[in-house]
Formats: C-alpha cells, sequence, structure tokens
C-alpha cells in the first residue's frame, strides 16, 4: 500500500482547506487524508476541529466510528478474515486462530515490520461459500487450511 506521502501538518492543513467548504466537510475531510497519507494521524483532529469549530472529542469520536479510518499508517497487506456466524459455523474459528498463531498478532494489529495487518470483518456476503476472506480487495471463499497457507504465503513474500 504504497503511495502515500509521509505525515506532516502542512500538508494535511491544506487538505483540510481543500475540503472545509464540502458539504458535511468532516468525512470528506478525513476521507482525504487517508487518501493522502494512508491513515487519519491523531495530529489532524485537532486542525480539523479548529477548521471546523468542533470538538477535538466530536473528531475524534467520528475516526474511531467509522471501521474504514485507519489511525496508524497501513501494512503493505490487509488480510481480512469473515467473523459472521455463516464462517464460525464452517470452520472460521480454527483458521482464525490459526492466522493469528502463524503471524503472531491479533486481530486489529499488524506484524512489527509492516508486512500485513489482520482485520476482522463481520461479512463479506459469500455465506454460500464460507468460510471467506479478503487480501488486499481479492474476495476467497471455501477457505481452508490450504487456501489460507497460499494467502499467509503470499504476505510474507
Amino acid at each position: 500500500m504504497s503511495g502515500y506521502l509521509a505525515w506532516n501538518e502542512a500538508t494535511a492543513r491544506a487538505v483540510i482547506d481543500e475540503n472545509r467548504a464540502a458539504p458535511g466537510a468532516l468525512l470528506p475531510i478525513l476521507h482525504a487524508l487517508q487518501e493522502t497519507f494512508g491513515y487519519v494521524d491523531r495530529a489532524a483532529e485537532p486542525l480539523i476541529a479548529d477548521a471546523l469549530n468542533l470538538s477535538r472529542a466530536d473528531v475524534h469520536g467520528v475516526v474511531t466510528f467509522y471501521a474504514d479510518f485507519r489511525t496508524a499508517p497501513p501494512a503493505a497487506h490487509e488480510l481480512k478474515l469473515c467473523r459472521a456466524e455463516a464462517c464460525q459455523s464452517m470452520g472460521g474459528d480454527r483458521l482464525a486462530d490459526t492466522a493469528r498463531r502463524r503471524l503472531g498478532i491479533g486481530f486489529g494489529e499488524a506484524t512489527p515490520d509492516g508486512r500485513v495487518r489482520l482485520e476482522p470483518v463481520y461479512c463479506l456476503g459469500l455465506c454460500s461459500v464460507a468460510p471467506s476472506a479478503m487480501l488486499d480487495g481479492r474476495i476467497v471463499g471455501r477457505l481452508d487450511d490450504r487456501k489460507l497457507e497460499a494467502l499467509l504465503a503470499e504476505v510474507e513474500r
């Protein structure tokens, strides 16, 4: 997930200024910051609050409410495992345990080298081919030990 700028306040202020007149400006600003830096840095929250005359708590609440906003730089790969009931009933819990153990991280964490982030997702809409996963936006249904190993090998390259 390269192609993002390194966080800096001057660029953040420019992004905020470009989007502050948009209707419902908070979400457009947050999306624009994430598109620019790959995440929404905590240091941007007071800048946004000042620009929009909001409290810092209001801004922080929106950033942390929406699961698609990252608050840390993205990993090179993102592996999402479905945690919904259909996937759990078809062996998803065991596969999740395997992934956590192999990567040495829990859900919502990235490997120390920034290679992969493991995320729970609560339905990929693939109940008929459960369990399922998504690697870097690519859907994988009928996840089993062999397919999980292939996904893990892919992110280890």
